[in-house]
């Protein structure tokens, strides 16, 4: 095996890059090349990148791990630790050994410091790095940093009705009645394709930020050229989607989720605050997991964070860790 150091991403096309993902074990978006390289005009402000190419004996493309330089001596995976939920290095399924030895050599050789966030407990990573560090005379430590509720689709909504537990789905019947009661006629609507995408992702980001003072500071002017960018070219792709729950022409709540590798993945939400005690969101997700069901998904990924709501739906929550190898 053979790694090479790439100083950007025109040393990799777009084909050559997403073709390795597909063959991953738990190819995840975020390790997409449009957000990737979404991420690194965002937000690498001009720190150095750093990805790592390895090649095998053939001269075939084995394994990708994207790096950039935070400080020196430190790297970290493209894609921050803030808007990316799963990190890890991409390489195909049963090759992952192989490639993880070569790089930790390489590691060991540059006496720098792995700080690697976003990597999910079921990936090889978790379990290879610590193993074969020792190898390369490095120090693996790995700790849980988030977790991720994920929830298995079964084939019928009513099927999924009778999974939940009896009080959650009561609660969920008794408010998707109320707000029919109290908003006749409001309905879901889906936006999924590139055309007409920069007028819908306006009124989510205004629903964003009037939902809590918090997501108003983190969706500040850059944060907003960064969803703009990266989430276009996902739409593109057909692998984002917004949705909404309107009434009258307006939107009382909205999701922004992502849609890959047999999975929906809850990304960002907003909702009309003068709406709360109708709690729109939660009727507005239930619609979303039923046209997930409808269209043959098996995952809804609620993705990073525990709140409450989340575990009404019925999901069980997936370690995601911190990989921190050093010399």
């Amino acid at each position: 095996m053979k790694v090479e150091a790439l100083a950007g991403f025109e040393a990799l096309d777009e084909s050559r890059w997403n073709g390795l993902l597909d063959r991953a074990r738990h190819p995840s978006l975020f390790l997409a090349w449009q957000w990737q390289t979404a991420w690194s005009r965002a937000f690498l402000a001009g720190r150095p990148l750093q990805l790592l190419q390895v090649s095998d004996d053939a001269g075939a493309l084995a394994g990708i791990l994207p790096l950039y330089e935070d400080s020196p001596g430190l790297r970290r995976l493209v894609g921050g630790v803030d808007v990316s939920d799963y990190l890890d290095l991409i390489a195909p399924d049963g090759r992952e050994e192989e490639v993880w030895a070569a790089l930790l050599a390489h590691c060991a050789a540059q006496r720098a410091e792995w700080d690697l966030h976003g990597i999910r407990a079921v990936s090889a990573t978790a379990t290879l790095v610590p193993a074969l560090a020792p190898a390369a005379g490095l120090t693996a430590t790995v700790e849980r940093e988030d977790r991720c509720p994920v929830l298995a689709l079964p084939k019928t909504w009513d099927e999924y009705l009778a999974r939940l537990s009896g009080k959650d789905r009561h609660e969920l019947r008794r408010k998707m009645r109320r707000l029919e009661r109290e908003l006749p006629g409001a309905s879901s609507r889906a936006h999924g394709t590139v055309d007409g995408w920069d007028e819908a992702m306006t009124r989510f980001l205004t629903l964003h930020r009037l939902s809590k003072v918090g997501k108003a500071r983190f969706m500040d002017e850059r944060m907003e050229r960064f969803f703009r960018s990266a989430t276009r070219r996902l739409a593109a792709e057909g692998w984002a989607r917004l949705w909404f729950l309107e009434f009258e022409g307006e939107a009382v709540a909205a999701f922004l989720c992502l849609e890959y590798a047999g999975s929906v993945g809850l990304y960002n939400s907003g909702f009309d605050p003068a709406r709360a005690v109708l709690a729109p969101g939660i009727v507005l997700l239930a619609h979303v997991i039923r046209d997930a069901i409808d269209r043959g998904f098996p995952i809804f990924d609620f993705l990073r964070g525990e709140e409450p709501y989340k575990y009404g739906f019925g999901p069980a929550p997936e370690d995601v860790l911190n990989v921190r190898v050093t010399p």
